[in-house]
């Protein structure tokens, strides 16, 4: 009747994984689901929820829907959602959909960029700049025949 649960069913039921201090994972990180940081994680990052603790530390690209920092961060953020504790620190440039929240102290050391697109991460802005930058075609060169008179 009162059975003691084991500790699989307990941590599939929380849904969350965590990094633990004492834990270095190198190479790139797909989840589902959401997952704590407090070690640290060296590649690219893509899931849907992070939370990376004072002790947390990512270096590489994080490709998430929401995330709380409150450690360090060195590279691109692209997320729906960003809060940024007071003891973040970010090196690289922030892009957010919907919420971006910074208490006093956090540190950024890079470009933020709001996009109000909900269907996909890159602005029109940015598509629009791309057209403009785009190299003109030239056709094959053709020979241009010069009459020989000598300049006065």
């Amino acid at each position: 009747m009162f059975r003691k649960k084991s500790s699989d069913t307990l941590l599939n039921q929380s849904g969350r994984s965590f990094v633990a201090e004492t834990m270095q994972i190198e190479g790139d990180f797909h989840y589902s689901g959401a997952v704590d940081v407090a070690g640290l994680i060296n590649g690219n990052v893509y899931g849907k929820e992070m939370i990376i603790l004072d002790t947390g530390s990512v270096k590489g690209n994080l490709h998430v829907s929401k995330i709380i920092i409150n450690g360090h961060v060195e590279g691109q953020i692209v997320a729906d959602e960003i809060s940024l504790g007071s003891n973040s620190v970010i090196k690289g440039d922030i892009s957010f959909k919907l919420h971006l929240k910074t208490e006093e102290g956090a540190e950024i050391d890079g470009y933020i960029k709001g996009n109000k697109s909900k269907n996909n991460i890159r602005g029109e802005e940015d598509e629009d700049i791309e057209k403009i930058a785009a190299k003109p075609e030239f056709g094959k060169p053709t020979l241009v025949e010069v009459d020989k008179e000598e300049a006065v």
